[in-house]
């Protein structure tokens, strides 16, 4: 599954384009992920209950508790093999009655890509700032000697309208950017 549903299925909705039924479902999906989640995140596990269990699943026992989430992170885990050894969080994936194997795997993209999700959200972020900052015609980059002569000669050539701009010209280096940033005063 990929997360079209989640992300489109509201702004359908909002347009008058779904009909509530398909809302309806939309939101009992987004809740019963939620909810495994939330569990995960929050549900402890003893080294000395899971360890066995660990090692039959190929993966490194632990020296200390952790929480469940962190297990899901493992590439030898699955929500499936691991709610097998964990009797409450069976108890959590049994109570989903539809769509089950939908919300299962919804769960364990957002579980095992979160780190992933969140650097390229602060990268996103980053550049909508970026893009923010006007520069065009605030420098005579050639007379910046902190700037690499090949960035001194394109920015002066292209004279960008933003920071942003300035960082997609090929030959631009983060630390040109860097230095941009600081002569803003950034």
């Amino acid at each position: 599954m990929d997360d079209a549903d989640m992300r489109l299925t509201e702004k359908a909705w909002k347009l008058g384009l779904v009909k509530e039924d398909r809302y309806t479902l939309l939101k009992k999906k987004r809740e019963a992920v939620e909810r495994i989640i939330s569990f995960a995140r929050n549900y402890s596990i003893k080294a000395a209950l899971i360890n066995d269990s660990l090692e039959k699943l190929g993966t490194t026992p632990l020296r200390h508790g952790c929480k469940l989430i962190d297990l899901i992170n493992r590439p030898q885990i699955t929500i499936e093999n691991i709610a097998e050894h964990v009797p409450a969080f069976k108890r959590i994936l049994d109570e989903i009655t539809e769509r089950k194997e939908e919300i299962i795997e919804a769960a364990e993209i957002l579980i095992k890509y979160e780190g992933y999700i969140g650097r390229e959200r602060i990268i996103a972020d980053k550049l909508a700032r970026l893009e923010s900052i006007k520069i065009k015609g605030k420098f005579d980059y050639s007379s910046i000697q902190s700037l690499s002569t090949e960035a001194r000669q394109k920015l002066v050539r292209i004279d960008p309208e933003t920071i942003a701009q300035a960082s997609r010209i090929p030959g631009v280096s983060p630390s040109d950017i860097n230095v941009l940033l600081v002569l803003s005063g950034r």
